[in-house]
């Protein structure tokens, strides 16, 4: 099936991400590696930070779909939650390869990290919402705000999670996950351990950082 040049000018732009940084990268660049005209760009994007937001948005909600892939295997909004956070963590923070961050060069740039998190606080907010109200159904979590609950939880996990904010190899990293869990565990008022998960895998994710310096 024949791609759309909208969808050319998206693949050129992610491929170049991949070996470079954004700010080396050029609208020429974009349209060469396409395949297309200079002017087939500007006929679907205003701007080369317009095409860098559509990449971001386009990669991450491929991201979300394999995360989201494997949460109806599970029937309880625990099992679910765990499954989803598991799988994030594994495909974001395990995995060099599969890292959107690292694999996009968006360290590099502050505002396309910051755009990263927005996408993932817009994506993940709803699906953790409605496992949350399930959970309250079933009488395994308690709260009064179940929106509010999943951004607030979607926004700490970007940031812990985000590991040139927190090194993994760090002594207190660990620390800092255990707290985590035991405040979601409090505010969601789930039974105790039930996101002992978030931490019990830390020493693991800091030595697999270590053996990729």
């Amino acid at each position: 099936m024949k791609k759309d040049k909208k969808d050319l000018i998206l693949d050129s732009t992610e491929k170049l991400m991949s070996v470079m940084p954004d700010s080396e990268i050029t609208i020429n660049m974009i349209a060469k590696n396409a395949g297309i005209g200079k002017g087939s760009v500007y006929y679907y994007f205003q701007s080369k930070d317009e095409i860098l937001d559509a990449v971001i948005e386009r990669c991450y909600k491929r991201a979300l779909h394999e995360y989201f892939s494997d949460i109806n295997v599970h029937s309880t909004a625990i099992e679910k939650i765990r499954c989803l956070f598991q799988s994030i963590i594994k495909k974001e923070f395990h995995d060099n390869q599969q890292n959107l961050m690292l694999t996009l060069h968006l360290h590099d740039d502050l505002m396309l990290h910051h755009k990263m998190k927005l996408v993932a606080l817009e994506e993940v907010s709803p699906v953790l919402t409605d496992l949350l109200y399930q959970g309250i159904e079933e009488g395994t979590i308690i709260t009064d705000t179940p929106e509010e609950s999943a951004e607030m939880i979607v926004a700490v996990i970007t940031f812990l999670f985000d590991t040139s904010v927190f090194p993994p190899d760090d002594k207190k990293y660990y620390n800092k996950l255990r707290i985590f869990a035991k405040v979601l565990e409090t505010c969601l008022q789930t039974e105790p351990g039930s996101f002992d998960f978030l931490f019990q895998g830390s020493g693991e994710l800091g030595k697999k950082k270590d053996s990729d310096m």
